[in-house]
């Protein structure tokens, strides 16, 4: 080290103190933003034996990650005890295009009014962009909208 160095190190304000640690960089608190698109996707099957993973149970009840989840914002026909003949078939038909919705790509799952029904079953809507898949379903005639008349499935 040459006299101008030393001379450096022995004017320097920082000669002789023990090194301080960097000061962080003061950032903007985090904000949460709700995640964009649609963020779930499986593979899903008919439901069938007792594993229930990612499988529609009809036209309106499908298990995802485990959870038993009714779509809240329809009523489509039933299966397990169907009133008639068309009631059975139109459910089949239900379930069938519930099946090729779920597995038509992303969706998302949104929580309503209420959490889940009177068995237990999480109460959600199902939506692709901004699309219901249970409007679809009732667009199609393979539903009706939740809370709407019951007027039964058969003729």
């Amino acid at each position: 080290m040459g006299v101008a160095g030393l001379a450096y190190l022995l004017t320097s304000e920082e000669f002789g103190r023990p090194a301080q640690p960097e000061r962080p960089t003061l950032r903007p608190p985090i904000t949460w933003e709700p995640p964009i698109g649609d963020p779930h996707r499986a593979e899903f099957t008919i439901c069938s034996g007792p594993i229930r993973a990612n499988c529609v149970v009809d036209g309106d009840t499908f298990w995802f990650e485990g959870v038993k989840i009714r779509i809240a914002d329809i009523d489509a026909p039933e299966i397990s005890e169907p009133a008639c003949a068309d009631e059975a078939k139109a459910g089949e038909m239900a379930k069938a295009r519930l099946l090729d919705l779920l597995n038509g790509g992303r969706f998302r799952l949104i929580a309503g009014w209420r959490d889940e029904d009177r068995f237990g079953r999480k109460l959600r809507v199902v939506s692709r962009g901004d699309v219901s898949l249970g409007e679809l379903l009732v667009r199609e005639g393979l539903a009706r909208r939740w809370g709407g008349p019951d007027r039964g499935w058969c003729s």
